[in-house]
């Protein structure tokens, strides 16, 4: 999918201690909440500073975002504010053996982006990262109201000694 909000940077041009203030448009907004499917994506804002050694370039700052999400239960919108540090390493492709070899990545290296040798793209790798930040369970003030109007159980509702304290009360009667 291309991304608008891609902002391509070339690593000859890439200084050690950078700073860079992203701020994304209407438009770009726009396709990053399509892209995320969110009901709108009111403000993002990343502030950057680039350090570079060789071919190896790292980027840290902060994302803040206006994201608005549909509630997993009503479809109801739910208004969130992302405000969080962020560390991306973008590293050259690592060269493989063939087309079938696997490539495994460890924990540490979930916020690596891999770059062709002359170019990173930190705007979508921004983008990337605030999907990462984003409730994956949003949840509106009618939801508990939704879910008990349709018979699901809380869980404490359903929890194995709520159900055995309820068999007990059943005995005593």
């Amino acid at each position: 999918m291309s991304d608008r909000f891609a902002h391509r940077l070339r690593l000859d041009q890439i200084r050690d201690g950078e700073r860079l203030d992203l701020v994304a448009d209407e438009g770009e907004r726009g396709t990053i909440a399509r892209r995320l499917d969110l009901i709108s994506l009111d403000r993002l804002e990343a502030h950057v500073t680039l350090s570079r050694t060789g071919e190896i370039v790292r980027a840290e700052g902060r994302i803040v975002a206006a994201p608005e999400q549909s509630c997993v239960i009503t479809r109801d919108a739910v208004a969130a504010h992302v405000d969080e540090p962020f560390a991306i390493l973008f590293m050259p492709e690592p060269q493989t053996g063939g087309a079938d070899e696997e490539i495994e990545l460890g924990a540490k290296d979930c916020d690596v982006v891999f770059h062709d040798g002359a170019v990173i793209d930190l705007g979508t790798a921004i983008a990337d990262s605030l999907a990462l930040s984003l409730d994956p369970y949003p949840r509106s003030a009618g939801a508990d109201a939704a879910l008990k109007e349709a018979g699901v159980l809380s869980e404490a509702e359903a929890s194995p000694f709520a159900i055995l304290a309820k068999l007990r009360k059943n005995d005593e009667t």
